[in-house]
């Protein structure tokens, strides 16, 4: 992608996707049902409470972007649709994944195959790594480094520009020896400080008491 989008516009593009495979007969969508897709609890993640103004400022600079438009058939309210097919000439099977992947975030195989079932089915897992492999191959999505203790991979969509892997995500979590050897250093540590606020407590004792003796001498 050579356009980045920022949260907003992942979220109202990828709710114009799900609506457009999902429930074509409500497909465009007036404002109050975008805003109202965009702030679904479920299929979502993270949960969003978008007001109807950032909606219309995602959908102006989508616009600009040549990402949405205006539907020519929206009657007398105004309905919006997306333009990701016509600008990428993507597939439904594309879309759908994609469209979980603006939705919901990083994702297996396994997870994009049973939760875009709602807007396209899949054969088998085969053939969403097919799909993967062809959006990897545009630079759409990218798949990402193995978590410690998963055996799959996910993938994530390059739309809002690479993602960020927490530190904690690239390393394999300590096992048990280190993990104890962690915990006696921070005791060990702990006490040592406890220790030093207590000498230092007595020497002002000390102290106290020298001048209390000198009032007497």
């Amino acid at each position: 992608m050579d356009t980045t989008l920022n949260d907003m516009e992942v979220r109202v593009l990828g709710s114009l996707i799900e609506k457009e495979l999902a429930t074509p007969e409500y497909y465009p969508l007036t404002l109050n049902a975008l805003v109202n897709a965009c702030n679904q609890k479920s299929n979502r993640e993270p949960v969003l409470n978008l007001a109807e103004d950032e909606v219309v400022r995602a959908l102006d600079t989508l616009r600009f972007k040549q990402l949405a438009v205006v539907s020519a058939d929206g009657g007398r309210v105004t309905k919006y649709r997306h333009l990701l097919a016509e600008q990428l000439r993507l597939s439904p099977a594309e879309l759908a994944v994609l469209a979980e992947l603006l939705l919901r975030g990083a994702q297996t195989v396994g997870e994009l195959r049973s939760r875009a079932e709602r807007m396209h089915s899949f054969a088998d897992l085969a053939a969403v790594e097919a799909v993967l492999e062809e959006l990897a191959g545009r630079n759409l999505v990218t798949r990402l480094p193995r978590q410690p203790g998963r055996k799959e991979s996910r993938y994530a969509q390059l739309f809002a520009g690479e993602p960020v892997i927490p530190p904690e995500q690239l390393s394999p979590p300590p096992d048990g020896a280190r993990l104890r050897v962690m915990a006696e250093n921070e005791r060990v540590a702990q006490l040592e400080e406890e220790v030093a606020a207590l000498r230092a407590e007595v020497a002002g004792l000390r102290l106290l008491v020298e001048e209390f003796k000198a009032q007497f001498e």
